[in-house]
């Protein structure tokens, strides 16, 4: 058996009680293969998991579910991968480490001509964007859309790719002069400004007092209820995300009253549930970005010792885009 460290928490709480700990490997078990890690996503479900907004099933916890890396050990039963193989996954706790063991059902391999660090900075993200524009509501030529968190990292991906579908309104919104140029640069028609304008009033103005088919809110207690009064009649609220807070308090009959509106509230592990739907959801996002039509840009970097520093910037809005831990 050997050794590997680890960033855990004994209980909920803030940065603080991440730990970066040694803890043993064993052998990878029945189903599973060993990876060295290359990178590490950064992701606000691990915020929510920290903080027990999501409830943690046992402690010690090891936080972390996106990464990428190489196969250094193959388990019983396991035939898709081999030792070499380099591999991403999205949904599995325990990506912050070195060096881990993994249900080789969770794993994707990657194209030999997408980095490493590429494939652990888009996994979870990409696969949300992917998910959202061509399931939960399909994009296309017909749509105008409205994406809050333009310039995080899923929204930066999904700017490109919902003009990759021929989307002839893309609407963000961001929190700042800076966050309006990013997004700006990654296909978005019009960003507005949260912290200087209202944005239900902006979208109006933008969509000659129409509205838009679909928001998607990743923010939750900040933009709710405005959201609802972006949209157009038998429009739809796609709210993956609570950002800001949980949205409390909700009257469905606000649906009604807003003009026969649905609403959802999904997640993407209910969308790669199977292995046949995580290999196709993966694979539309390789393609995408093999494409060009969407490029993947790392925007921060911390050690995996720094974890704690990478996710109270993360919670004080002080990041953009995506980012990354390195073991």
């Amino acid at each position: 058996m050997t050794k590997t460290n680890v960033i855990q928490i004994h209980e909920n709480g803030g940065p603080e009680v991440m730990k970066l700990e040694e803890v043993d490997l064993p052998p990878p078990g029945a189903g599973e293969v060993q990876i060295r890690q290359a990178a590490i996503g950064l992701n606000f479900i691990d915020v929510y998991l920290r903080s027990g907004l999501y409830k943690a099933s046992r402690f010690p916890l090891q936080l972390g579910k996106e990464g990428a890396g190489t196969v250094t050990a193959v388990g019983p039963g396991v035939s898709d991968f081999s030792v070499g193989d380099r591999v991403a996954y999205a949904g599995s706790d325990g990506a912050y480490s070195v060096e881990r063991n993994i249900k080789a059902r969770h794993l994707v391999k990657v194209p030999d001509d997408i980095p490493l660090e590429t494939a652990a900075a888009m996994m979870l993200k990409g696969m949300t964007a992917e998910y959202l524009l061509n399931r939960t509501f399909k994009v296309g030529p017909g749509t105008a859309l409205l994406f809050h968190a333009a310039a995080g990292g899923v929204g930066l991906i999904a700017g490109q790719w919902a003009k990759a579908l021929g989307a002839p309104m893309v609407i963000g919104t961001a929190g700042s002069r800076e966050k309006v140029e990013l997004a700006l640069a990654h296909g978005y028609d019009h960003v507005i400004d949260y912290s200087r304008e209202n944005f239900t009033e902006r979208v109006r103005e933008i969509t000659g007092g129409k509205g838009v088919d679909v928001v998607y809110d990743s923010v939750g207690k900040d933009t709710f209820p405005q959201s609802l009064d972006c949209l157009k009649p038998r429009g739809m609220w796609v709210t993956f995300g609570q950002s800001s807070g949980p949205i409390e308090n909700f009257n469905l009959a606000t649906l009604n009253q807003k003009g026969s509106l649905f609403t959802t509230r999904p997640s993407l592990f209910a969308y790669v549930s199977t292995p046949e739907e995580l290999r196709a959801s993966a694979g539309a996002l390789f393609a995408v970005v093999q494409s060009n039509k969407v490029r993947i840009n790392i925007h921060q970097t911390y050690p995996l010792a720094d974890a704690g520093r990478a996710h109270a910037d993360l919670e004080a809005r002080k990041t953009s885009g995506t980012t990354l831990l390195i073991p």
